[in-house]
């Protein structure tokens, strides 16, 4: 099958879009799938183009079997609504034209969460006739809207219509989370075109291994150390001054360590933070590639997955759950009641609070820290249940679905039981 794939983040970067598309066209490129993405110069999200690359019209490379396509943009950093929105449109426009210049594909796919790829998905299945498939990572623009990012209700309207118009115009939707399937439904989404296939996590990338003796250094830890991160985005949808929140509240205990390991909008304001408060127990460190991401995790013991106290976010499921549960990590999850909790709960591999509530939050640290019986158990158990989650199954069932509606013969990839 010939499948051309919009998206606007792909690796080098390290984002949860990036890595999921990625992660899932290298099995599809494996299997014997004619795979095409286009994408722009890595630059996500500090807007800056990454070392090697250039913002070019036209530039193409191989990963693992994947064509990729890379095209010219307009570059802005992951903050403010208006110069992003530009980045968006600018992909769009660039990507159909782009596109409509390649060999016929059987379907075209495209993700969320930015939007207007999607837009350029639909008009690239009118040029090519073929089907148009919207792939959602997130409920956009409701999540934009949650942190204050979209503020003017007649733009807001304006964007909901056409999100609903390019839902009716796929021929197959994939969602992220029964949620957002159940957000499609009520919104007048046909029921039998949305496939749910849940995010996840490559295992033979994923793993437990030993504490990384160079990471340790790089981070200026100690072996004994209780080492609490945030490793990701530091973005508006994230409560990460509620974890500095706690930080200052633990700070006299010196074997309790926070990192933050990424880059966002949201980053500044949290070292400006760390610098007003003096909080020696706490440090920030840059993004690093995928191929180091291992290393990092192998370093902490528990993992921070903080999501801001709005209904929206009830909905997702942030990647880095199932990246914990593979390395075996005790996990915090600070997030409204959904479908994040109630994974972390059905595993009973780590614990569940509320957003927004430092205080709690260092109490659940400081008991992890002097309960070891209880971390080795919340471990084993994310351990046990990634097998769950593996981007291999998940890959298969995204192609499966692609067959059901793509004029092609059917593949013999079975997904594991």
């Amino acid at each position: 099958m010939k499948i051309l794939f919009l998206t606007d983040n792909f690796p080098p970067e390290v984002n949860a879009a990036a890595s999921r598309v990625y992660e899932r066209a290298v099995y599809w490129a494996k299997w014997g799938h004619d795979v095409t993405v286009i994408t722009c110069a890595p630059n996500f999200p500090q807007g800056k183009v990454y070392p090697g690359y250039k913002n070019k019209w036209w530039q193409t490379e191989e990963m693992n079997g994947i064509k990729v396509i890379r095209v010219k943009t307009f570059i802005a950093k992951n903050q403010g609504f208006l110069l992003r929105t530009l980045d968006f449109v600018s992909y769009m426009i660039m990507a159909v034209i782009n596109g409509a210049f390649l060999q016929k594909p059987d379907v075209v796919i495209s993700t969320s969460p930015q939007f207007f790829t999607a837009v350029g998905g639909y008009l690239l299945s009118i040029i090519k006739r073929r089907p148009f498939v919207f792939e959602i990572g997130d409920l956009w623009p409701e999540s934009i809207r949650a942190v204050g990012a979209l503020r003017n209700e007649k733009l807001y309207r304006t964007i909901v219509r056409l999100e609903l118009y390019l839902y009716k115009k796929a021929k197959l939707i994939i969602a992220q989370t029964s949620a957002f399937k159940q957000n499609l439904v009520k919104r007048g989404i046909t029921e039998d075109k949305i496939q749910v296939v849940m995010n996840g996590v490559d295992t033979t990338i994923y793993r437990p291994q030993e504490k990384c003796q160079a990471k340790l250094s790089h981070f200026q830890l100690n072996e004994d150390d209780f080492v609490v991160a945030y490793v990701g985005t530091h973005g508006m949808a994230h409560d990460l001054h509620t974890v500095l929140k706690s930080a200052e509240i633990n700070i006299s205990n010196k074997k309790i360590k926070y990192i933050f390991v990424g880059e966002g909008a949201a980053k500044q304001s949290l070292v400006d933070y760390k610098k007003k408060h003096t909080l020696t127990n706490v440090d920030f460190y840059n993004a690093v590639p995928k191929t180091e991401m291992p290393a990092v995790w192998s370093v902490c013991d528990a993992i921070l997955i903080p999501l801001k106290n709005d209904q929206t976010f009830s909905t997702v499921v942030p990647s880095k759950l199932f990246e914990a549960m593979a390395m075996a990590k005790v996990i915090i999850l600070m997030a409204p009641e959904g479908e994040a909790s109630k994974i972390l709960c059905q595993h009973q591999c780590g614990i569940w609070i509320e957003s927004e509530n430092p205080n709690n939050l260092s109490d659940v640290i400081l008991n992890l820290y002097n309960s070891s019986d209880e971390m080795k158990l919340y471990a084993e158990n994310a351990l046990n249940s990634s097998i769950l989650y593996t981007r291999e199954n998940q890959s298969a069932q995204v192609i499966h679905a692609l067959e059901s509606i793509a004029d092609v013969m059917p593949s013999c990839n079975k997904v594991k039981e």
